[in-house]
């Protein structure tokens, strides 16, 4: 069981800080500046929304401020966390609304805004905060003792999330009400194990119980509420997930979900909310059991899904994406999504709800956050990103600085120093796609993660690397998808950008914040001619996962097949094409990650020999 580091020990470089920096310069980071829902929230005494997007936003905000060092961020995000402590009620009730409503009020905001104070403590130390905790969980335990409160609808479904900030207070003050508090919540709150037969024939009906972003929160439900139930580890969260993948997974390691499940096919969306809160759920379990799997699996959402739904400046985002998205185009007449508008997959303001537009925000600085984990005895490198841990190890100053431009390549150099001689354990995590792995151009032969154990003195350097090659994997319908490392990849598609500018429901779309429909302007229509690819490694420019300059692709060869639009819409491919027969020469075109391209076909047919 592996502990997280706070952003006083992880400083983000390379390219991660350039991502976070344009976080910081886009959306996210300027939502309390533009949209009503937070500028003027009735969390801060203003008269709009006042239940999740406020909390949503400070739940990226914060860290990304505090990982930025912006002292500026920080302010903005202490005059939010200032006003939200100032009107907490004399018996602790948190929730900006009258007490007359307190019954019928979800409470899942306040699951929401306890986790965020817990994320505000761990980077500024405020020591008004645990107080406020305490005062808040105590509360709510009396009203649900008395019926006052019961879960309902998103509380019902999201009940565990209030259980990181009782493992919080608990862990400080040890008081028998938590964990009573805690046994109330799971009583009242859904029981996902008994669910699983819903999620294996999606149908074109909105449930909290195939709800997208419910489910992949629910995947660390035992993870972070076992301990103080009192109850075994069991690792229920692969045994759902592994239905939720049978039947609607997609290759770049999400599942479907617009706004509910929908099944497997490649025209099917993903919700932005889903996308990083399954992140976030693949941390807490990837903290709780040290498996690496969950490390894969993080790596694989983080690094295609999470690029894929956003601009390249972070300015705009897709409320849905859809694995084979040959464009963004209002569609005609009814949704393709079985319970989400026709402009949810446009990148905007807000397409569809508001609620990815303040939520998405935590995917980057969070997975900043997971770059080292540790245990009593060893630091864990599962993470590979590039940042900086400084920390205390047994009284003795340390730092670990991983410098890697991974995953675009495939090598790792970490630089240890510490202020005087020290025993830890570094773990580093072996990919499951690596065939190889050399340390300090050793060739290591045994299976499992590298640990390397002793004594550290001074500085010391070591030099990781794996060697992977490109494979082709199976998909449904007799489709494949490529992969390297931990990238997929699919064929661009070049894309014009129509500019939408207008007002609705008070709420202004102007550039850089306004929508856009993204037209196909370059052939889409092909088949994999050949499983022989080749890496490509490019330049890049100062966007990690540029739409026009990759840093690294693979040379395929395709051939152009006959492939119709789904029946009733001229913006989507038909779900299988007619045929994989070849209509035309092989072509040779580079492939890009799947973050990098906005507009792509990402499954298709390979052609045999």
């Amino acid at each position: 069981m592996y502990r997280f580091f706070t952003s006083r020990d992880i400083h983000p470089t390379g390219w991660l800080k350039q991502q976070l920096e344009i976080e910081a310069r886009g959306l996210a980071g300027h939502l309390d500046t533009m949209w009503p829902d937070v500028r003027d929230s009735a969390w801060i005494g203003g008269s709009r929304e006042g239940w999740e997007r406020v909390p949503y936003w400070l739940d990226g905000f914060i860290p990304l401020a505090y990982l930025l060092e912006d002292k500026g961020m920080i302010r903005r995000a202490q005059r939010y966390v200032d006003a939200i402590l100032d009107a907490q009620r004399e018996d602790g009730w948190l929730c900006p609304c009258r007490d007359e409503e307190r019954g019928d009020y979800d409470v899942w905001a306040l699951f929401l805004i306890s986790k965020v104070l817990v994320v505000y403590y761990d980077c500024s130390g405020d020591e008004r905060v645990p107080s406020c905790l305490y005062r808040a969980m105590k509360n709510l335990k009396e009203l649900m003792d008395d019926g006052t409160v019961t879960l309902h609808d998103w509380g019902r479904s999201r009940w565990f999330e209030a259980f990181i900030a009782l493992q919080f207070l608990f862990r400080r003050c040890g008081e028998d009400w938590i964990p009573a508090l805690a046994r109330k919540l799971r009583e009242q709150g859904t029981h996902y194990p008994d669910l699983a037969e819903r999620w294996k024939r999606p149908m074109n009906q909105w449930t909290q119980e195939t709800h997208v972003v419910n489910l992949a929160m629910m995947l660390k439900y035992e993870a972070v509420s076992c301990d103080l139930l009192g109850e075994p580890y069991t690792g229920i969260g692969e045994e759902l997930l592994a239905v939720l993948e049978r039947y609607n997974g997609t290759a770049v390691g999400t599942f479907t979900g617009d706004e509910c499940l929908s099944g497997l096919s490649p025209i099917q969306g993903t919700e932005l909310c889903a996308v990083v809160e399954l992140m976030y759920s693949f941390e807490w379990l990837l903290a709780r059991t040290g498996d690496s799997t969950w490390a894969e699996r993080l790596e694989r959402v983080a690094f295609n899904a999470l690029p894929a739904t956003l601009s390249d400046d972070m300015w705009t985002h897709q409320y849905d994406q859809m694995v084979n998205q040959i464009a963004c185009r209002r569609f005609p007449g009814r949704s393709q999504f079985r319970t989400n508008n026709g402009e949810a997959h446009l990148f905007g303001l807000e397409p569809n709800y508001g609620c990815c537009t303040a939520n998405f925000g935590q995917g980057w600085p969070k997975l900043a956050l997971s770059a080292f984990l540790h245990s009593e005895e060893e630091i864990y490198s599962g993470v590979f990103v590039p940042a900086v841990l400084e920390t205390k190890w047994k009284g003795t100053d340390v730092r670990l600085e991983l410098v890697t431009e991974y995953p675009f390549r495939e090598k790792l150099e970490y630089r240890i120093t510490v202020s005087q001689p020290v025993d830890f354990a570094l773990r580093i995590r072996r990919p499951a796609w690596a065939e190889t792995l050399r340390v300090n151009g050793e060739l290591r032969t045994e299976g499992g993660d590298c640990v390397i154990r002793g004594t550290w003195e001074g500085t010391q350097t070591l030099r990781v690397e794996f060697g992977c090659r490109p494979a082709v994997l199976d998909r449904p319908g007799g489709m494949v998808c490529v992969e390297r490392g931990p990238l997929v990849y699919a064929v661009p598609i070049e894309a014009e950008y129509r500019r939408h500018e207008y007002d609705r429901d008070g709420v202004e779309r102007r550039y850089p914040y306004c929508d856009y429909e993204l037209l196909p302007r370059t052939p889409w229509k092909y088949a994999l001619a050949s499983g022989e690819l080749e890496a490509e490694e490019r330049e890049g420019d100062a966007i990690p996962f540029s739409s026009r300059h990759p840093r690294r692709t693979l040379r395929a060869v395709l051939v152009p097949i006959s492939w119709d639009f789904e029946d009733g819409f001229d913006s989507v491919c038909a779900k299988r094409p007619e045929s994989a027969e070849p209509v035309g020469e092989p072509v040779s075109l580079s492939l890009f990650p799947y973050g990098c391209a906005k507009l792509r076909l990402t499954e298709m047919p390979l052609v045999k020999k």
